[in-house]
């Protein structure tokens, strides 16, 4: 049942057949727009969705509905931008939300350029527009550092005040934009494989699923993740947070530096520093020592303690991106939701000694990815933890006979 206040699925149906019906009739986009805004004050994506749903079934045609959803879009890219607000400029949060707000112009640009291409009848008559489509897809491949910031950085802190489960349903949002934008950009790939009308066709699907897609889910975190966490984390940590997002990187835009010095490195990290040399028996070894190690051997190396919890990686030249909030984060948070189960098996498997290693491997941009879990055990063979250690093997798999000499 809706709150109080709040208009049901049925009235929220009436409502946007109305305004669709203003659409039909001329009335000017600007116009409805405005009434629209008035509208939805209240009505969330999920319910806006759940009239839509409604509409179909009752057997209005989905391009009528694309009409109202354009204007629907519009005024969440508007309410997207007065959103950045919440937090200062240069602030991690203000940048996630500019990003939001660049991402969806972005999607919404697709839907414009299908408005185009629909229009005409072969692929050579939208060169143009597919040079404009190729350069807005580029950014969004650009865009997995705005979810790999949010994954591995916002979300651990988040998980360190006791906010685990908000994040868990955003990281399933972000895969689902993924597969979209898997589908979005093998349709490029492989345009010259269809007919103009089924890539028409498939594009118009793929464009306006991310536009939604996307509309839905930074409303999501604009609303109650991002306020939430503003909350609940400290100033400290939010310095140490920009920190991390710098490290990793950034799309769309450079965000300027905040108004809050950063810390040095060393106020922000606690781990020690051992001046003396270890004697592991076949050698010593200083912390200096080790930690050029690390740096240099070609594989990526991540230590998950007995109590499933991050204690170490490795850094140097990472495959897989890490940042020092990872560290203490129970295992099952670093993952996608569709994975945990996996990785969850691999590791109790390890626990009752029924496996010795797990291994995967995949294909990257072009790289093949080899990934391997070893249990580590003490000298009395009791599991201590699991070491992961990932390795592009591209070049490996292409050697062939001997080479004796440089």
């Amino acid at each position: 049942m809706p709150e109080k206040g709040e208009k049901s699925t049925e009235e929220n149906k009436e409502i946007l057949k109305e305004l669709i019906r203003k659409l039909h009739d001329g009335v000017n986009p600007e116009e409805v727009r405005k009434e629209f805004k008035i509208s939805i004050k209240n009505m969330t994506t999920i319910q806006f969705a759940n009239a839509e749903a409604l509409l179909i079934k009752e057997g209005m045609p989905a391009e009528e509905i694309h009409h109202m959803c354009d204007v629907h879009l519009a005024v969440l890219a508007e309410t997207l931008t007065e959103d950045v607000k919440l937090a200062p400029e240069g602030h991690p949060v203000n940048i996630l939300m500019q990003e939001h707000a660049i991402l969806l112009k972005y999607a919404n640009e697709l839907r414009d350029l299908y408005k185009d291409i629909r229009e005409k009848s072969k692929y050579a008559e939208i060169s143009k527009e597919l040079e404009k489509i190729t350069s807005i897809i580029d950014h969004f491949k650009a865009s997995s550092s705005h979810y790999i910031r949010e994954e591995n950085i916002l979300f651990s802190y988040l998980e360190k005040h006791g906010v685990t489960q908000p994040p868990k349903i955003m990281w399933i949002d972000h895969d689902r934009i993924r597969d979209i934008e898997k589908n979005l950009y093998s349709l490029l790939e492989k345009k010259e494989e269809l007919e103009y009308e089924e890539f028409v066709k498939l594009f118009h699907n793929y464009a306006h699923g991310l536009a939604e897609m996307l509309a839905s889910h930074f409303s999501k975190e604009n609303k109650v993740l991002f306020p939430t966490a503003m909350q609940v984390c400290t100033d400290d940590e939010w310095i140490e947070m920009r920190n991390q997002f710098d490290d990793i990187g950034y799309c769309c835009f450079t965000p300027e530096l905040p108004d809050v010095e950063h810390k040095e490195e060393e106020e922000i990290k606690t781990s020690s520093r051992i001046s003396d040399a270890l004697d592991f028996g076949t050698g010593t070894l200083t912390f200096n020592d080790l930690k050029m190690m690390f740096e240099t051997l070609p594989v990526d190396i991540t230590y998950v303690s007995k109590d499933n919890t991050v204690k170490f990686y490795s850094e140097g030249d990472r495959i897989f991106p890490r940042a020092p909030s990872i560290i203490g984060r129970l295992v099952e948070n670093c993952h996608p939701d569709k994975s945990v189960d996996r990785v969850l098996e691999i590791i109790e498997n390890f626990k009752n000694n029924t496996l010795d290693k797990a291994e995967f491997w995949l294909e990257m941009e072009g790289r093949i990815i080899y990934i391997r879990y070893f249990p580590m055990r003490d000298s009395k063979g009791e599991y201590q933890g699991v070491l992961e250690v990932t390795q592009d093997i591209t070049q490996i798999r292409k050697i062939e006979g001997e080479k004796r000499l440089l």
